[in-house]
């Protein structure tokens, strides 16, 4: 297949520049800005955003968004990119962000794609200036060269690319919709506020708790465990201690008091806990004792962590945590946790096939190795 290639810098409708450089403290009222750690963590509302004085943001109106455009981190962590929603028209961007302002809307999500595949990162890569901390310039990102096919291919190739992130997309927010209903219904039935009576119990009376051994070196952040990341090296997939449902607690380390419910097979980290629940009992009390870390536990060690230098759990803290224990609310509402529970598992898995699938295509079509003219649009 034919293929040309053009400039960045040829294809924008406004210059590539960076937004404010000193944006200062968040102002009331002011204009909201997107930082890079937005961009990575997916702009989903302008009230996760920081704002900037007017008088600021105006001085940088360069930047000022109305919707569509591409926009790129350039200091830090670099080359995430996001294409702005019509919800953040007003916006600005600060001085680690660079805004790529293209006016065809296919080409926006073409040349979005190309900076997500491998030789897009590559180039970034290979131009950083990494003297301070890592920047990509400003004159490299307009040089550089994006490739062009045929405007059907283009058309197709990033409908294929749109479908597969539309469903992660779909998932990821039908995930946090049953993570509220299942937040609403502890805070109402479970939480210590709630006015449910019940026996003042600890999690050992349920669960049995463990901790991982050393040595255990396999990431949690690869492969079929990508969605649990509660710590770095905290699964051995070739040697198997526990099959069944879990709740995994990070014991150490930046991820301290991380929560993930598990199943399957798995081995732990050495600072990595699980609460496992107690072949005598209900085996579906797992599912509300999973939320009852999850939302008080977990944010409590956080908050009080042993150790100075690196905060950490003992398995004490686990075992001896209490809780109110009704049973006729864990009854009732363990197959209601139970279903919540498990179809974000599901959705989460799906999203991890999903991801693998699109990140299997992306270099192909940017490449134009694929045939997709059966394909319709």
């Amino acid at each position: 297949m034919n293929v040309t290639y053009k400039e960045l810098s040829s294809l924008v409708n406004r210059k590539i520049g960076y937004g404010i450089v000193q944006p200062g403290k968040n102002v009331t009222g002011g204009v909201h800005i997107i930082k890079v750690f937005n961009i990575i963590q997916g702009l989903k509302s302008i009230n996760d955003l920081d704002t900037t004085a007017f008088e600021i943001s105006e001085k940088y109106s360069r930047t000022k968004l109305n919707g569509g455009e591409l926009i790129i981190s350039v200091v830090g962590t670099v080359g995430k990119t996001a294409i702005v929603s019509k919800k953040f028209a007003g916006c600005n961007l600060v001085r680690a962000t660079a805004l790529i302002d293209i006016p065809d809307e296919n080409i926006t999500l073409w040349v979005k794609y190309y900076l997500d595949s491998p030789k897009g990162q590559l180039y970034i890569n290979n131009n950083l200036n990494t003297t301070v901390q890592p920047t990509l310039n400003i004159k490299s990102l307009e040089e550089m060269p994006i490739p062009f096919y045929e405007m059907d291919y283009i058309k197709k190739s990033i409908s294929i690319l749109s479908i597969i992130d539309n469903k992660i997309a779909l998932n990821t927010s039908i995930n946090e919709n049953l993570e509220q209903q299942a937040q609403a219904i502890y805070q109402t039935y479970f939480s210590p506020k709630s006015d449910t009576y019940g026996e003042i119990v600890t999690l050992d009376k349920f669960c049995s708790i463990f901790t991982g051994k050393k040595n255990a070196n396999a990431s949690v952040k690869g492969g079929k465990y990508k969605f649990f990341t509660c710590a770095p090296d905290a699964l051995q997939i070739n040697s198997y201690i526990y099959d069944g449902n879990a709740i995994i607690v990070s014991g150490n380390g930046a991820y301290t008091g991380r929560t993930r419910f598990y199943s399957g097979k798995f081995d732990l980290y050495q600072r990595t806990y699980a609460c496992c629940l107690l072949e005598s009992t209900n085996p579906d009390y797992i599912f509300p004792l999973y939320w009852f870390v999850k939302l008080e536990l977990s944010k409590k060690i956080m908050g009080g962590t042993r150790g100075s230098a690196i905060p950490y759990i003992v398995m004490n803290d686990l075992a001896k945590f209490e809780f109110i224990y009704n049973s006729d609310m864990f009854t009732t509402y363990s197959p209601v946790f139970k279903k919540l529970t498990e179809t974000i598992q599901h959705n989460e898995l799906e999203n991890e096939r999903l991801s693998a699938l699109r990140d299997t295509l992306l270099p192909k079509l940017m490449n134009g190795e694929i045939d997709v003219s059966n394909v319709k649009i």
